[in-house]
């Protein structure tokens, strides 16, 4: 029963980890190139409505739906590698669970027929 709460155990931690990577890398990657083009485009078009002598009252809501649609933008690439990262963390962390558990099984073979073999050869002596 304990090896079944170890492994329940386990498998949360790997979430975890998984999660607090992919969310790390998220972050990271939300902004890239096409975010920051099209920034600079409402940028563009709010310096040239202003030069152009156009109202604040125009301009001002040109730049916050620019600012929004950027920020929208952000927040879905965001989510969206969010679960491709954390899927890849996931994936990556149960592979390295198993070739832990595959060590740890190899490990213990190789002890357990050390003892065998020790056993066998202390009968042996005995029996000679």
């Amino acid at each position: 029963m304990s090896q079944k709460i170890t492994f329940k155990r386990a498998k949360e931690e790997i979430r975890r980890q998984a999660a607090r990577r992919a969310s790390e890398r998220a972050r990271v990657a939300r902004w890239d190139l096409d975010v920051a083009v099209f920034l600079f485009v409402v940028l563009i078009i709010v310096i040239i409505l202003l030069f152009q002598n156009i109202g604040i009252s125009i301009v001002a809501p040109v730049a916050i739906a620019g600012l929004i649609a950027v920020w929208i933008i952000g927040w879905r690439r965001g989510r969206r590698l969010y679960r491709i990262f954390y899927d890849e963390e996931l994936a990556r962390l149960e592979i390295g669970r198993r070739e832990t558990e595959e060590e740890e099984r190899r490990k213990q073979r190789i002890i357990e027929e050390t003892v065998e073999e020790t056993v066998q050869r202390a009968l042996r002596d005995r029996w000679q």
